[in-house]
């Protein structure tokens, strides 16, 4: 590839009022400081927003976007600049886009509820956004398959495209009403995820006992003002950032992209109060799963489980395993490797001082087991998914 004589000024045209996106900026910034550093271009930009003024006679080298309305897309086509786009809508189908994998978000949201042994499901979205409807499809292809049925929430706004939540409100809770019980739903996005705990709490359904809420983005600020606190699937935006800054960075420097996806996986789920439960009839069963998500990080046996429940252990495992589909013994290891992937990700810790968090006695034991279970060491582990361009499987 031709090597660039100047440092590159690329503008970013990428909102800066919420979580996703902040990712994606922070992703930006990790490609600029490993590799040559760009001059950036930065407004305050709004989703969905005009492309600004300055734009037309802007004499710069590449633009990273989020098309997400047909002035941005005509905007960024008239440049005729190199340009990446990190939105799903697809307004300029010749620019390559980098977005999260929104089949992998639905597996992971539907998994999540799934393990905590529910059989009713449901989806709430926002029809206005298309990764929304594909969150939609792949959730409900997800609980079809299982062998049960997705209730989908259908907006009564006369304008279903961009419905006004609020004025909503009573046929949402009327929709909740209306589920089967207990439920696990699916939100598109932690927004509609907390918009229906809300609504929840005014019909007086109990969660997450009656009605078990997942979100999309963890964003941190309205996860945690939710009530209660909302389970979020985490979507890679650092890792999208960074792979759209790295592909761009090759447009700029003369190589040809053709237009076409380039998805990335989420990066896991955290875990909240809105889905802190297990959805079974078999109250000791239940009592023995919240035990062990309570305590397999502190490095518990099978032996501690039977200790605090007045079952014998095959009856235990006959009855666990009836319901979950695993041991005991195996939903305890799957929590402590759960735990060791996400401080490998989001930690610079040593890997002794990961093992001793996750419950293992030894590092050298963390290391057999988490290789056991992922086919990886956690060092190489760590090195893939730290540096945000490799491939190992989550």
């Amino acid at each position: 590839m031709p090597t660039l004589t100047h440092s590159p000024t690329v503008a970013l045209l990428i909102e800066t009022s919420n979580a996703y996106a902040r990712g994606l900026l922070r992703g930006i910034r990790a490609y600029m400081h490993e590799h040559d550093s760009w001059s950036v271009w930065l407004g305050e930009q709004r989703r969905g927003e005009s492309a600004p003024s300055w734009l037309a006679n802007w004499n710069g080298d590449g633009i990273i976007a989020r098309i997400e309305s047909p002035e941005i897309a005509k905007a960024v086509k008239k440049s005729q600049l190199p340009a990446i786009d990190v939105s799903a809508a697809r307004y300029l189908p010749e620019v390559p886009y980098v977005e999260t994998d929104d089949k992998e978000i639905a597996r992971l949201a539907f998994e999540h509820l799934s393990e905590r042994g529910f059989r009713n499901y449901a989806y709430c979205g926002d029809p206005e956004f298309g990764w929304s409807q594909w969150r939609q499809k792949y959730f409900c292809r997800q609980v079809e398959q299982a062998g049960f049925q997705c209730n989908v929430y259908e907006s009564k706004s006369p304008t279903p495209s961009a419905p006004d939540w609020y004025q909503e409100r009573e046929a949402v809770g009327q929709w909740l009403q209306s589920l089967p019980k207990p439920v696990g739903i699916m939100a598109a996005y932690d927004v509609r995820g907390r918009q229906l705990l809300d609504i929840c709490r005014s019909e007086g359904l109990h969660v997450p006992d009656e009605v078990a809420v997942i979100g999309v983005d963890n964003d941190e600020v309205l996860c945690e003002l939710a009530d209660p606190p909302l389970t979020s699937v985490v979507p890679d935006a650092h890792r999208t950032g960074y792979e759209a800054a790295h592909l761009l960075d090759r447009m700029m420097r003369g190589e040809t992209l053709a237009g076409g996806a380039h998805l990335v996986k989420p990066a896991g789920i955290v875990t909240r109060k809105s889905t802190d439960v297990f959805a079974t009839e078999d109250a000791e069963i239940s009592a023995a799963v919240r035990f062990i998500r309570e305590n397999a990080i502190r490095g518990i046996k099978v032996a501690d489980v039977l200790a605090a429940l007045p079952l014998s252990r095959r009856e235990l495992e006959l009855r666990f395993k009836k319901i979950l589909g695993r041991t005991p013994h195996e939903e305890i290891v799957r929590i402590q490797i759960d735990r060791v992937k996400q401080l490998l990700v989001e930690s610079s810790l040593p890997l002794a001082v990961i093992a001793h968090r996750a419950g293992y006695k030894h590092v050298e034991y963390m290391t057999v087991a988490f290789k056991r279970e992922t086919g990886h060491n956690p060092s190489d582990y760590r090195t893939a998914h730290q540096n945000r361009g490799g491939s190992l499987p989550r």
